[in-house]
């Protein structure tokens, strides 16, 4: 009969780590799956509830100057998680021209709320391309300008006192405006992702 030889200590080592290893990955796990079926968190929303176009026109032709004001709207859908946001900004684009910024301070959305920031977005002598020029005029006859409104921000999300989840959204919001002096919003589309 052949002899038996003992088991390296290091084999069994190796063994226990990677039991323990599992157990932990399981109970991780577990406790994700238990924190989402009782909290059931939801992204933030970031919408355009109003816009009003002042003012906007072409400067010797080809320079942009506008003012937009935009009713900005922070949604928190969550009935048991609060919404901390920080590091926003706001940006105006027409075409793939940026021609406005905003920063907003930060601030927290209880849960299920909504809170609204009034951006006053004012541009001045920005420089379009050829192909935005001819847009831009063919908007201002017909029924409509077209801007983009994205949004950056850090959302934390508050699962009690201690499990917090920080993320970053970006938001774009496609918003049709009627022309200045009176213009105001006729038409919005919203994406967001994160």
């Amino acid at each position: 009969m052949p002899s038996t030889r003992p088991t390296n200590p290091l084999t069994w080592f190796g063994a226990a780590f990677c039991a323990i290893f599992w157990v932990v990955i399981i109970l991780g796990g577990l406790a994700v799956l238990i924190v989402y079926l009782i909290f059931r968190p939801k992204s933030p929303r970031f919408d355009v509830s109003a816009a009003t176009l002042n003012a906007a026109y072409l400067d010797m032709g080809y320079l942009l100057n506008a003012d937009l004001t935009v009713l900005a709207n922070f949604t928190n859908p969550n009935k048991k998680v609060r919404v901390d946001f920080s590091n926003m900004y706001i940006e105006l684009h027409y075409g793939r021209t940026l021609i406005a910024t905003q920063y907003i301070e930060p601030f927290s959305a209880p849960k299920a709320e909504t809170k609204f920031e009034n951006l006053h977005m004012v541009t001045s002598q920005v420089r379009l391309s050829e192909l935005e020029i001819q847009r831009f005029k063919r908007q201002m006859m017909g029924s409509g300008v077209l801007f983009d409104v994205k949004g950056f921000f850090r959302a934390r999300s508050n699962f009690g006192g201690l499990l917090r989840y920080s993320y970053w959204l970006h938001d774009r919001c496609t918003i049709m405006v009627t022309r200045p002096p009176d213009g105001v919003l006729v038409a919005k589309k919203c994406k967001s992702k994160h």
